[in-house]
């Protein structure tokens, strides 16, 4: 969708790249959710850490979310003061 609406813009794959506690939280802000709505609840890490019964602070899940990768919904689309989730790709479109 940026492509064919011939926006630049910088792929960033965080297996490859880890994104920091830091530039998450700030997307996480941009996004305007908490933490725990980007997490990916059907991962097997979600499960294995028993993330759902777990009462964590939102630091705490940004930091999970770091060090398990897995567990962040993708992908994040960010431009200037705004950040959405890629899915569905309509949502892309708020940012254009």
């Amino acid at each position: 969708m940026l492509r064919e609406s011939g926006i630049d813009f910088e792929k960033v794959n965080y297996y490859v790249e880890p994104i920091g506690e830091a530039k998450l939280g700030e997307l996480i802000a941009k996004m305007g959710i908490t933490p725990r709505e980007l997490l990916r609840t059907g991962e097997r890490a979600y499960r294995e850490l028993d993330l759902g019964k777990r009462e964590l602070t939102d630091d705490e899940i940004v930091r999970l979310m770091v060090d398990h990768p897995d567990l962040v919904q993708r992908p994040i689309v960010e431009r200037g003061g705004r950040a959405v989730l890629g899915r569905p790709t309509e949502r892309i479109k708020e940012l254009l």
